[in-house]
């Protein structure tokens, strides 16, 4: 990889939305690497060795002319671009890796396929599909609720995790490693009944 993106909403008014995933993983990632963002030609750019880190300046379905700009002005072909977005087919907690293939629905993935092809790898990361009598354009606007901040916190490590192996290692291998995870609590089981109890049960229902 020679450039990684990260998808989301520019300013204030969208920090922290289900669709600025994208963002926080990157940040997540900047940070790791005592790496700071600053206002560049085509949004917010950081660098991490060799690594060209991205946050477009646009808004989210025009994220493709930052991209493209950025990978035209620097010789970098679309294989070599990580792209970092939020997915609302991924329930919040998990995460997948792929190489290639359609935008699914998120309009930033469709204006870079647009503009590059689709031979860039992406990192997805869930956000969960909307509940009843919400829009799509509602929830991925809307910001996470306080009970899914742990789960958040965890899946945005995660994903900060998933981009040093997609660097690493490739994104086939780290594709291996990330797309089984699932970081959901596991449901709670209901308590055990006494081996007591159920033989007094048993006796009243004789």
């Amino acid at each position: 990889m020679r450039l990684i993106v990260g998808l989301g909403n520019p300013g204030p008014r969208y920090a922290e939305t289900r669709h600025n995933a994208g963002f926080l993983a990157v940040d997540a990632y900047a940070r790791r690497h005592a790496t700071s963002f600053r206002t560049g030609r085509q949004g917010d750019e950081a660098r991490v060795g060799t690594l060209q880190l991205l946050k477009p300046g646009t808004f989210m379905n025009l994220s493709g002319a930052a991209v493209q700009a950025v990978a035209t002005r620097n010789g970098i072909d679309p294989s070599e671009i990580l792209v970092v977005h939020d997915d609302l087919d991924l329930p919040l907690g998990r995460l997948r890796i792929r190489e290639g293939g359609g935008a699914g629905g998120q309009k930033g993935v469709r204006d870079i396929i647009d503009r590059l092809g689709p031979n860039f790898v992406r990192l997805k990361i869930g956000i969960d599909r909307p509940p009843p009598r919400w829009t799509t354009e509602n929830w991925v606007l809307s910001r996470f609720a306080p009970d899914e901040r742990d789960l958040l916190a965890d899946v945005i490590d995660a994903a900060a995790d998933a981009i040093e192996r997609i660097v690493r290692d490739g994104a086939e291998a780290a594709a291996n490693a990330v797309n089984g995870i699932d970081l959901r609590p596991a449901p709670e089981q209901p308590a055990a009944v006494e081996e007591g109890e159920a033989a007094n049960a048993q006796g009243e229902d004789a």
